[in-house]
């Protein structure tokens, strides 16, 4: 990539309330010399947006850009190293950005949780990313950092000690924190073009969807993103029961590309799945079976309801809108704790814990994007010469991850 471009970092989305977020962690945690452009549909927006962050930001440029209008978007992503996008759902305006920086081999971050976006620029810009040199990096919030790198610092332990390969690994969530409507919103987007065309439910539904070499898939069985156990099956350490945690289907597809994009490393028979914290109460066998019954029926009614015009009214309505979030009183009380069990071939046991405050979707996503972008401007040099469509840990590894622990999250690897 060529080093005489204007900006070092361009927020695509700043006037949104994730993208506020972003902006607002984005002055303490750049560098005094970083040149940083925000970027949106409106300047009057953008204006106001960069005088509320303070004489901080009083530098910043301004970029005025739609996401549908691709001339603006090409010379956006030619005006800076990497493009930090908030605008979602990707599936249904994300595409030009990602078109924008594999052209002009701009590195990219997003934060989407949506595979089937995922798999279409994987189809239409792999080659050209690859050729370009840009790395174009999903799902860089809470959907799907910690369970990608918790995955990938596992599987460097084990190698670090001689252990063997990954085997069964299971991600317990225990978090405080509500679904925003932007996931909300992707959620629609999916169901929405799945009904327009119901070959693309294989992409929601095969474990290795994402792969980068179908040929190369571990032939492992069955494996299922519903849960319902307790969860003493996934280690003796645990009580309580465990249940379907909602982004499972979307984490673990992340984590498989993962392991094919570095070589499927993790090994042969690398078996991975997440679940959900339920609670230790008697009653918590009848939470268990709710929160997995209601995301299955929450998905099926979703389904149906966006198959026609009336049904996509009703969901308008009564489904929180994207763009909004909660207080930052409600926001700095939330946290997340993902603990990660990992076996080896040799027998030998780890955990991974990752772990941080604040709201997972809102405030430790603002954190966990801006610290990508950040990466992906000033560690070319810490991390793996990789280009074309990535994944986290695929293109930053041990370099976000330094970045993270640098910035108040616990991420470490324990022996069990």
């Amino acid at each position: 990539m060529a080093d005489n471009r204007e900006f070092d970092l361009v927020l695509f989305g700043a006037t949104g309330f994730v993208g506020k977020l972003t902006a607002q962690y984005l002055i303490d945690a750049a560098p005094a010399t970083a040149r940083i452009a925000l970027a949106g549909r409106s300047l009057d927006k953008l204006t106001t947006v960069r005088d509320e962050l303070g004489p901080a930001a009083a530098g910043w440029g301004l970029v005025v850009a739609d996401s549908g209008d691709q001339p603006a978007l090409d010379a956006l992503a030619a005006q800076t190293k990497v493009v930090v996008t908030t605008v979602g759902p990707y599936l249904r305006y994300g595409m030009p950005l990602v078109a924008a920086c594999a052209k002009a081999g701009t590195h990219y971050a997003d934060l989407t949780g949506e595979p089937l976006f995922i798999r279409d620029a994987i189809d239409g810009y792999q080659e050209q990313a690859v050729e370009t040199g840009a790395k174009i990096v999903n799902s860089c919030g809470y959907d799907s950092i910690p369970s990608d790198l918790a995955v990938y610092l596992l599987y460097q332990r084990s190698v670090a000690d001689n252990t063997g390969e990954l085997e069964d690994t299971t991600m317990v969530a225990a978090i405080k924190g509500g679904a925003s409507g932007g996931t909300i919103d992707s959620g629609r987007a999916m169901m929405e073009a799945i009904a327009a065309d119901p070959k693309k439910g294989s992409v929601l539904g095969h474990p290795y969807s994402l792969s980068p070499d179908k040929s190369m898939d571990p032939d492992v069985g069955r494996q299922s993103d519903q849960a319902l156990s307790r969860a003493s099956a996934i280690d003796p350490s645990l009580d309580g029961w465990v249940s379907t945690f909602i982004m499972a289907s979307h984490n673990t597809k992340i984590v498989r590309r993962t392991n094919g994009l570095l070589g499927w490393v993790y090994g042969k028979n690398f078996r991975y799945r997440e679940v959900m914290n339920a609670g230790k109460s008697a009653a918590a066998p009848l939470v268990a079976a709710g929160i997995s019954g209601g995301i299955v029926a929450g998905m099926a009614a979703g389904a149906v309801l966006s198959r026609v015009s009336l049904g996509r009214k009703l969901l308008d309505r009564v489904l929180p809108k994207p763009g909004t979030g909660p207080s930052e009183k409600a926001r700095d009380s939330g946290w997340f704790t993902h603990k990660t069990f990992a076996h080896t071939t040799s027998g030998a046991k780890y955990v991974a814990t990752f772990a941080a405050k604040g709201d997972p979707g809102y405030k430790a996503t603002a954190v966990l994007l801006g610290e990508s972008g950040l990466s992906l401007a000033f560690d070319t040099d810490k991390q793996p010469e990789l280009a074309g469509i990535l994944t986290p840990a695929a293109a930053m590894g041990d370099a976000l991850t330094e970045r993270l622990r640098a910035a108040g999250m616990t991420i470490e690897v324990a022996r069990a």
